[in-house]
């Protein structure tokens, strides 16, 4: 991927200096303990669930109240090439995504990046690595620990700057979403569905996510044709090793579709696709597809 030299986004805060705040509390004083916070953790690897969610659920279903405020966050180094690389994705998917709500009407909100290690608090509660990347609705962030790629590469079987382009496009897809207004009513859902209805809403939403990365990947390369022999493939092998069945099937050896939230390796694999191909939002309507 010829990345070096593009523009990098200002919309980059570098936290990895600092601690990430408080524990998690939620709303109504209840404090979660360790114990909840490793389930999470093990539910985040196993399941692919973001681990903000399952806290919530299991802390009683409050909403996790804000953190502590935090003092002004620094750029990253300039040095620091995997932060230019990250910051440098980031840019483009500004640019893609800000053309192509332009093209409908629409202003782009632009979210933040938030690079941290360790710990890191947020409008959803203390995010923390072991959860890997997540998007937070409440604050409009990224959050990333860029740990996560050495994991992608060792223990995932998903190396290359493309598939860690991928996960970036991934999480700033699901603020597309935010903006679009389809995670309000897909979390409006919550508590008036039953548990497997509301994880089958998760996969469709995960599955819309990948769309949109594709999407993006599609105008990208159309605008710089900056990918390289064997990038795509990069992106399509990591969509496939974060699928639900394949994680599953590492961690436990055995496959429980009922509880997927993210779509089986081939379901991600497919829309990914299905965006890269297209360069269609439209064609990224997981909610209203019979067969995903």
């Amino acid at each position: 991927m010829k990345w070096e030299g593009q523009r990098q986004s200002d919309n980059v805060e570098d936290r990895r200096a600092g601690g990430g705040g408080g524990g998690i509390r939620l709303g109504g004083g209840r404090g979660i303990g360790i114990g909840t916070i490793i389930i999470a953790v093990l539910a985040s690897w196993i399941f692919g669930i973001n681990p903000l969610t399952v806290l919530g659920v299991l802390g009683g279903g409050g909403p996790v109240a804000a953190p502590q405020s935090q003092g002004p966050a620094a750029r990253p180094p300039a040095t620091d090439e995997a932060a230019a690389f990250v910051s440098t994705v980031l840019a483009d998917t500004e640019d893609v995504w800000g053309k192509i709500m332009q093209s409908s009407g629409t202003r782009y909100s632009e979210p933040k990046l938030v690079l941290f290690r360790g710990a890191v608090g947020t409008a959803c509660g203390t995010g923390q690595s072991a959860m890997g990347p997540f998007y937070c609705p409440g604050d409009q962030k990224v959050y990333l620990d860029m740990q996560f790629f050495d994991t992608l590469r060792s223990r995932m079987g998903a190396p290359g700057d493309f598939a860690q382009a991928y996960v970036v496009a991934h999480e700033v897809a699901h603020h597309v979403q935010n903006q679009l207004g389809i995670t309000g009513k897909v979390d409006s859902m919550r508590g008036r569905v039953s548990e497997q209805q509301m994880n089958a809403l998760s996969v469709r939403v995960e599955l819309q996510a990948d769309c949109f990365a594709g999407v993006w990947a599609n105008h990208s390369q159309k605008s710089k044709g900056w990918l390289e022999r064997g990038d795509l493939e990069e992106a399509m092998n990591a969509a496939a090793q974060i699928g639900d069945d394949n994680l599953q099937r590492k961690s436990q050896g055995t496959i429980v579709p009922e509880s997927f939230t993210h779509g089986t390796s081939q379901q991600r694999m497919t829309w990914f696709r299905r965006g890269l191909e297209s360069g269609s939002v439209q064609q990224c309507n997981t909610f209203d597809a019979q067969r995903l």
